[in-house]
């Protein structure tokens, strides 16, 4: 019987970043916080073009990544980039897209 090998940790956590911004909605949330000078206390849905339950959806993927985070402050929601994990996705990003895919030259032409 065959041993199935197991993906790495970073391979899992690069996979959780990527599936949370795999949606242009999720990129656009963190386009618009990227932007804040201090965390955003508001409606987001005001600054995107989907109903404010989406938006409720695609924030709750995109803190459960760990990409952002947020606080209840009653009545508003803040909601801050998570910098630490924001570095960590960079970092995660920048080596996968950086390594060389074709070892031998001419083999993907």
């Amino acid at each position: 019987m065959e041993e199935k090998k197991e993906y790495t940790a970073t391979q899992e956590q690069l996979a959780r970043f990527a599936k949370a911004l795999g949606h242009p909605a999720r990129i656009a949330i963190m386009h618009f916080l990227a932007k804040q000078e201090t965390c955003y206390f508001g409606d987001i849905h005001e600054e995107l073009p989907i109903a404010k339950a989406t938006v409720s959806q695609h924030l709750k993927e995109l803190k459960d990544a760990g990409l952002i985070q947020g606080e209840v402050e009653t009545p508003k929601v803040k909601y801050c980039i998570n910098q630490e994990n924001w570095k960590l996705a960079s970092r995660l990003f920048t080596d996968f897209f950086g390594q060389a895919i074709c070892k031998s030259k001419g083999c993907c032409e």
